[in-house]
């Protein structure tokens, strides 16, 4: 059976390494007959929560007039949700963080989808663990399985990932769907 595949790309820079691991999944998932879209959270205007509490009387929908009331319908209507964001100091970035504050108004509507997290590091020695644990905190608060994870590390230079075992991971992850 087809699935609805939503690839959350956090990555400020296209073609970087996190990106190109959502690229990969992504092409993995069509591959297997799946429907795929990769929206990167930098092309997007999505201002910071502001704590204005508005969306616990009124869920499904934000205030702020901004890109994230379009990704609500998205998230929603996906059923496998990819999370992928660079490392920064050992934990997923702002951009990443910021998407998951806005997701407070439909998380309470957010039922049976399987997840997937991705990561790219620079730094080569330290494990990316505490970067998924980050995402688990997250997706805790949501009705979802982890169904994989996928991570790069010694990556500086933009487009290192490309056929690295992490690549074909994120491919075969993909396919798997």
């Amino acid at each position: 059976m087809s699935k609805n595949i939503l690839i959350i790309s956090a990555s400020p820079r296209k073609n970087a390494n996190s990106d190109i691991l959502c690229d990969e999944f992504l092409r993995g998932a069509e591959e297997a007959g799946h429907r795929a879209e990769k929206i990167r959270l930098a092309e997007r205007h999505i201002n910071y929560c502001t704590g204005c509490c508005t969306c616990v009387g009124k869920p499904g929908r934000c205030v702020q007039k901004d890109d994230m009331n379009a990704i609500y319908e998205q998230i929603l209507a996906a059923d496998v949700l990819v999370l992928a964001s660079p490392v920064y100091f050992r934990s997923f970035n702002g951009q990443m963080k910021t998407f998951m504050d806005r997701v407070c108004p439909i998380y309470p509507l957010i039922h049976d989808k399987d997840v997937y997290f991705i990561a790219a590091a620079a730094g080569g020695s330290f494990p990316v663990e505490s970067t998924f644990t980050g995402y688990r905190v997250f997706t805790d608060c949501l009705d979802v399985t982890e169904k994989g994870t996928v991570a790069v590390t010694g990556l500086w230079n933009a487009g290192g990932a490309k056929g690295t075992p992490a690549s074909k991971k994120a491919f075969e992850l993909g396919r798997s769907v």
